[in-house]
């Protein structure tokens, strides 16, 4: 089976700047302790990780790369590319709220495997702390006119943002239905209580109501508990349910999710959680669909 990686990263901790891997420390990490991501992770090391499965394209998320050199984490990947083939599609950064926003965008657009940005906006740690309106949060008018640049420009989006954050995301994304939308890592179902779950379906269904936004089936690791299928299997089959087949990519997000489960674990996880689909589908949800939104030709 061939696979399309939607979402991974790279970093070279002795040649590059990346504050939370170096010197700034985030103490609310999503995962707890991530001090073992604290080492280079290049293309050989991906295809260490990977052995055994057919990749043929992958996607460079951005990887908090330091934020005055933002453009150059683009030209680097580039570089990455001449030299052993992938990433294949690069998503960089840029803050959408600021001044300069479309010129840093137009920046990036130089390089050709630029597809669109990831940008994370302000959000809460909890449901019950959310301050709408504040700046560079998805209310603050600013961030939506970055949002806007983007759509005009012909760019993607990578939406990152716990479920709680979803509604008011579903709202500012249906203003502009031409702006192709990925959401990240599923929403980040954490809360696996009934009531969390509950939670975060109903906020799915609102962000899958937009027909632009697609979801990454990605990163279902927990702070306090292992990676496991039955663990997951809800979660996963909901995801799918919610968005159909047709608006669902695997990502391996990789190397962090390495925190708590192999490559391969991971992704053979993944295969027994959805083996009740067909062949065809199964392509759909490993290949076609991100090569399909992120304009990579595999065929």
């Amino acid at each position: 089976m061939q696979i399309v990686d939607a979402h991974h990263h790279f970093w070279d901790l002795k040649r590059n700047y990346y504050p939370w891997l170096a010197d700034h420390e985030e103490t609310t990490f999503f995962l707890g302790d991530y001090s073992a991501l604290k080492r280079n992770y290049l293309p050989d090391d991906y295809r260490c990780d990977a052995e055994g499965f057919e990749v043929v394209a992958t996607v460079h998320v951005e990887a908090e790369w330091d934020r005055r050199r933002q453009v150059a984490e683009t030209e680097w990947l580039h570089a990455i590319n001449a030299t052993h083939g992938l990433p294949n599609v690069v998503v960089g950064h840029v803050w959408l709220a600021a001044d300069n926003c479309e010129a840093v965008l137009r920046d990036h657009m130089q390089y050709p495997l630029f597809r669109g940005v990831r940008s994370k906006p302000v959000t809460s740690l909890t449901p019950d702390t959310m301050t709408p309106g504040a700046p560079g949060t998805i209310q603050d008018p600013a961030w939506r006119k970055g949002l806007a640049v983007l759509e005009t420009l012909g760019l993607t989006y990578d939406l990152r943002v716990p479920y709680w954050h979803l509604d008011e995301a579903a709202e500012a994304i249906s203003q502009h239905p031409n702006l192709p939308v990925v959401l990240n890592h599923t929403g980040f179902p954490w809360d696996r209580s009934d009531a969390g779950v509950v939670a975060w379906k109903k906020a799915m269904k609102t962000i899958a109501a937009c027909p632009n936004v697609q979801v990454k089936l990605s990163e279902f690791g927990l702070k306090d508990a292992p990676w496991t299928i039955e663990g997951n299997r809800g979660v996963v089959l909901d995801a799918v349910e919610i968005f159909d087949v047709k608006r669902c990519m695997w990502a391996s997000n990789f190397p962090v999710a390495g925190l708590r489960i192999g490559y391969r674990a991971q992704l053979e996880g993944m295969l027994e959680i959805l083996k009740d689909l067909s062949p065809d589908e199964l392509d759909q949800i490993f290949r076609r669909n991100a090569a399909t939104f992120y304009g990579i030709n595999v065929d």
